[in-house]
C-alpha cells in the first residue's frame, strides 16, 4: 500500500471512503502549493477528521467549528416559523433533544430539515450527527448539517416522561419534575446588557431521591410569591445547568410551575453534629434550642445586612447556626425541628464551630415525628447574601461574618428560656434549675433534656458541665444567687 492508504488504514472514520480520502489529500497538496507531499497531506486530513469526533456530548463546546457524535433522541419539539430580514422567506426551526451516557444537548434543524425532523424522527432513535456547536438560549446547541439514523448503534440512555431528582444530569432539557418545596427565596432584579430589567428567584425542591435548587427567570420568578414551603409542585419544561459544581434546574418563559394535589416526601440525610469538621459544607438537622434576635450590620459596599443565630441540637451534640440575609427573617423558635442544607462549617466564637447558612443554603421546618418536610419558615427570602460585615470582628470563609463578629464581639444571646406556663409560674419566684451547660458565657444556658434556662451568673462554668443554678426568675431569665 502507498502512504495515503497507510494513513487511511489507521483512521477511524467509517463515513469517509478511501476514494473521498484520496480526493481530500490531493486537494490539500494543491492547496499547499507543493509544500506537502502525499503522506504529510494525508496526515493533515486525518488529523482534521479526528478533531471533529468527540467521545461524548460532554466534550462538545461552543468554540468547536464542527463536531460529529452519536446520540439517542429523547424529545422532539414542534416546528416554529420566524421572519427573516428583508424579503427573504420565513424560516423554520425544530429543536430535538438528544443524549448519550455523558449528557444531553439540543439539536437545531433549520428550514427543510425542520419539517423532516418533525415528521421522520422518533424518540428512541439513535442518530449520527454532524453539526456546528454554539451557545444557545438554554445552553449549548448544535446546528445540524447532516444527520443519519443508525439502527445498529446502541446508546445506553433511558427515556423518561418524568424525572426524579437523582435522574437529572447536566444539559438535560424539557424536564418535568415533581417535588415538595423545601425553601423559597424572594425575587431579585438585575440589569441586562440591552438595558432591560430581568427577574430571578429561587426555591429548593425535594423528593425521595434528593433535593435540587430551582432557578426561575423573569415571568416565572413571580411564581415564588404564589407558593410556599410544604406545597407539592411540578416543574414543567425545565433545563439543567451547573453552578459552583452543583446541578440546578432552571425554568424560563417556556416552562411552568404547577401546584399538585400529591404527597411527595423528602428525607434529609444529615451529618451528626458531633462529626462536623471545619471547612465542610454539610446538611444538619435537629431541634432549635435557642434563637437570638435578628441583628443588622453594614457591608463593605455601604448596604445593610442582617443575621440571626439559632442553636440546633441533635442526638450527638449542638451547634450555633448563623442565618444570613433574608434567612434571618425565618420564623424559627425553640422547640422547632429544622433541617439546614448546604451550610458551611466555620470557626465561631471562642474557637467553637458554627454553621453558616448563606445564599445557597436552604432551611426547612420538619414534622415533629418524621424526617419529612412539612413547611418552611415564613417570610422566606434570599439573595446574594454571602454577607461580609464591616468592622464587626473576625470573619471565617466567604459566606459571611462569624457569629461573634455580627454581635459586636460579645455574647448578647437573648436566648429563649423555659416556655409557656412554666415560665409564667416561675416569675419572681426562688427556684433551682439543674441542667447541662450548652452555652458558657453571658447568659449561661442550661438544658435538662426537656427545657432550657438562661442564667445570669458570674460563675465559671464550661460546656458539658452539669450544674444547678438557684435564684429568682424574671422575664424568663434566672438571676442566680448560687451556682453549684
Amino acid at each position: 500500500m502507498g502512504a495515503i492508504e497507510d494513513v487511511y488504514e489507521d483512521l477511524d472514520a467509517e463515513e469517509v471512503t478511501l476514494e473521498e480520502f484520496r480526493e481530500a489529500v490531493e486537494a490539500k497538496v494543491e492547496q499547499m502549493g507543493g509544500l506537502a507531499d502525499d503522506e504529510t497531506a494525508a496526515m493533515l486530513i486525518a488529523h482534521e477528521l479526528e478533531d471533529k469526533e468527540v467521545n461524548g456530548i460532554s466534550d462538545i463546546s461552543p468554540g468547536m467549528q464542527e463536531v460529529k457524535f452519536i446520540a439517542k433522541v429523547t424529545a422532539i419539539g414542534e416546528t416554529r416559523t420566524f421572519e427573516r430580514d428583508g424579503d427573504d422567506p420565513d424560516g423554520k426551526v425544530a429543536n430535538v433533544e438528544v443524549a448519550d451516557e455523558s449528557g444531553s444537548v439540543r439539536l437545531s434543524f433549520w428550514d427543510e430539515q425542520a419539517d423532516a425532523a418533525e415528521n421522520e424522527l422518533e424518540v428512541g432513535q439513535v442518530l449520527r450527527i454532524k453539526g456546528r456547536p454554539k451557545e444557545g438560549y438554554n445552553g449549548i446547541e448544535v446546528s445540524v448539517d447532516e444527520v443519519e439514523v443508525d439502527d445498529d448503534a446502541e446508546v445506553d440512555v433511558e427515556i423518561l416522561d418524568a424525572y426524579r431528582i437523582e435522574d437529572l444530569s447536566l444539559g438535560l432539557s424539557d424536564v418535568n419534575l415533581k417535588g415538595r418545596i423545601l425553601d423559597t427565596e424572594s425575587i431579585r432584579t438585575f440589569d441586562r446588557d440591552d438595558g432591560s430589567e430581568g427577574k430571578v428567584a429561587n426555591m429548593v425542591l425535594g423528593d425521595p431521591t434528593g433535593r435540587i435548587r430551582v432557578t426561575m427567570w423573569d415571568g416565572q420568578a413571580d411564581t415564588v410569591e404564589a407558593v410556599e414551603a410544604g406545597m407539592t409542585v411540578e416543574v414543567v419544561d425545565g433545563y439543567v445547568r451547573e453552578r459552583d459544581g452543583q446541578l440546578e434546574l432552571h425554568v424560563g418563559e417556556r416552562g411552568a410551575i404547577e401546584e399538585l394535589d400529591e404527597d411527595i416526601t423528602y428525607e434529609p440525610e444529615s451529618t451528626p453534629i458531633a462529626d462536623l469538621e471545619l471547612g465542610q459544607t454539610v446538611d444538619i438537622s435537629g431541634v432549635i434550642r435557642s434563637a437570638d434576635p435578628k441583628r443588622t450590620f453594614d457591608r463593605d459596599d455601604g448596604s445593610e445586612g442582617q443575621v440571626r443565630n439559632v442553636r440546633v441540637q441533635d442526638d450527638t451534640d449542638d451547634i450555633r447556626v448563623a442565618l444570613w440575609g433574608d434567612k434571618a427573617d425565618y420564623d424559627l423558635g425553640p422547640g422547632d425541628r429544622a433541617a439546614f442544607a448546604d451550610v458551611e462549617i466555620q470557626e465561631g466564637w471562642q474557637d467553637d464551630l458554627e454553621a453558616s447558612a448563606g445564599w445557597r443554603s436552604s432551611v426547612t421546618v420538619l414534622d415533629d415525628d418524621a424526617d419529612t418536610s412539612s413547611s418552611a419558615s415564613a417570610d422566606a427570602g434570599g439573595g446574594d447574601e454571602a454577607d461580609q460585615a464591616t468592622g464587626l470582628g473576625a470573619f471565617s470563609g466567604d459566606e459571611g461574618a462569624s457569629e461573634s463578629g455580627a454581635s459586636g464581639g460579645g455574647t448578647e444571646t437573648e436566648t429563649a428560656s423555659a416556655s409557656g406556663g412554666a415560665t409564667a409560674s416561675l416569675q419572681e419566684e426562688a427556684v433551682e434549675f439543674t441542667g447541662t451547660v450548652v452555652q458558657a458565657g453571658s447568659p449561661v444556658i442550661l438544658d435538662n433534656g426537656e427545657e432550657t434556662m438562661s442564667v445570669e451568673t458570674d460563675a465559671d462554668v464550661h460546656l458539658g458541665q452539669e450544674v444547678t443554678a438557684r435564684g429568682s426568675v424574671s422575664d424568663g431569665v434566672l438571676d442566680a444567687d448560687d451556682v453549684f
